[in-house]
């Protein structure tokens, strides 16, 4: 199979030669062999699993998403992903980069809170007039 991870913004990763995905959606994890019938499915945040003969075993931490297998291409688009080689350190980097990202979307959503309360405020005070 050839497997295609997008972000918004770059090419996650290409693949070619992959034997085996396992995704998780809202109603468990599921497997894709080269074989099984085209499919789409919504993913949840979690650990997208693949395997090539050339690199074996490789995990990708995912963020909420969808996959498509058409064939033997697989295309997987997410908002955030991290790859790592084990399991261990994968977690220690979503530790740390999805936190980030926490408290990055809090400081944006104060910010944003902040403009409509004024805009709110101002056009209150305009109708008034």
């Amino acid at each position: 199979m050839n497997l295609k991870i997008l972000l918004p913004y770059r090419i996650f990763a290409n693949k070619t030669g992959v034997v085996r995905i396992v995704a998780e959606t809202g109603a468990g994890s599921f497997g894709l062999l080269p074989n099984r019938l085209d499919c789409v499915a919504a993913l949840v945040p979690g650990i997208l699993v693949f395997e090539t003969g050339e690199e074996g075993e490789t995990y990708a931490a995912i963020d909420e998403g969808i996959l498509i297998k058409t064939g033997a291409d697989v295309l997987v688009s997410v908002h955030n992903a991290i790859e790592g080689s084990d399991l261990a350190s994968l977690r220690e980097a979503v530790r740390n980069e999805f936190l980030k990202l926490d408290e990055q979307e809090l400081s944006l959503r104060r910010i944003v809170a902040k403009m409509e309360s004024g805009f709110i405020r101002r056009f209150a005070e305009f109708h008034h007039e």
